[in-house]
């Protein structure tokens, strides 16, 4: 087995707006009703989801702290919540060595980043000295095959491009496998369309490139990876509950991160739908997708220190 992404990159930090806005209700009132729903209403702003927010105020109530609890015992117990929440869903995106090439399908809606983590993971695993291909299966967008040739460009990395405009995204699924295998690569890496506001030909489209993968290679592709924009917030449920449905979701890589008041999406997402999260993406270089951790990401979000 082998990693794509590294525990040791893990401690970057996120933005949130999460801590800043428990100082504000916290300044205003002590452990009261009133406080408590304003403090369900703060988590679900923060795109924490209903499910999880009533989750964690009726934890809280069954804690008994006194009236006069401190901000940090609050962030403390927030951050150990929501942790048990995510830490199930912590996990690791291993690929097998015993069955090459591996293949990876990465799905979502359009400008989630899914070219641009296509990329940074082809740079991490050709740093591993793995040997990578690139399939060009978005053949509807403008611009999606454009930008991958960039990324393939960068890395050094072989790309099968659609022969023609429009040609069937499960056609050029079909010939990158087949040379894939043909040629001894270790990962095909498949960027697939993403356009929701016709489910109906984009559920044939993705059902059909998982099907022909299968003619060549019985058990790919070997993990279907759907990437969600943090900053969309509670969108994301809905992205996540169609793919799932079409395809079957394997995990999740969620991006734009940074900056982002909407992290804690992951959450919700985690509390909804309990699949793995591999990775989520910080930044714009490559060392900034990150494998996901659990106890970094929830201490991030509520600001509290390891030595607290």
């Amino acid at each position: 087995m082998f990693k794509i992404f590294s525990k040791s990159n893990a401690k970057t930090s996120i933005t949130s707006k999460l801590a800043d806005a428990l100082k504000q209700i916290f300044s205003q009132s002590k452990i009261s009703t009133n406080f408590l729903e304003e403090l369900e209403d703060l988590l679900i702003l923060n795109d924490i989801g209903s499910e999880a927010s009533s989750q964690i105020i009726k934890n809280f109530q069954q804690k008994k702290f006194d009236k006069n609890i401190d901000l940090e015992t609050l962030k403390k117990f927030l951050c150990d919540e929501i942790k048990e929440i995510l830490k199930p869903c912590e996990a690791k995106l291993e690929l097998d060595e015993k069955n090459l090439p591996q293949v990876l399908i990465f799905n979502g809606v359009n400008g989630v980043g899914k070219t641009t983590t296509i990329g940074k993971i082809t740079a991490n695993l050709q740093n591993q000295g793995k040997k990578v291909l690139i399939g060009a299966c978005d053949t509807f967008r403008a611009g999606a095959t454009e930008q991958l040739e960039i990324w393939a460009k960068r890395n050094n990395c072989q790309i099968i491009l659609p022969n023609k405009e429009s040609e069937d995204p499960a056609s050029v699924a079909y010939r990158a496998l087949d040379y894939a295998q043909k040629n001894n690569f270790d990962v095909l890496l498949i960027d697939t369309a993403g356009r929701l506001h016709n489910k109906q030909n984009l559920m044939d489209e993705l059902k059909k490139i998982n099907n022909v993968l299968k003619k060549l290679e019985p058990n790919s592709p070997h993990y279907n990876i759907l990437v969600i924009d943090a900053t969309t917030g509670q969108n994301a449920k809905n992205q996540l509950q169609i793919f799932n449905e079409i395809i079957g979701i394997d995990g999740l890589i969620v991006t734009k991160m940074d900056g982002s008041a909407k992290g804690g999406i992951i959450v919700a997402l985690a509390k909804n739908f309990s699949k793995k999260i591999f990775a989520i993406g910080v930044g714009e270089k490559i060392s900034d997708l990150q494998e996901f951790d659990a106890d970094t990401f929830s201490k991030n979000l509520l600001a509290v220190n390891d030595t607290n």
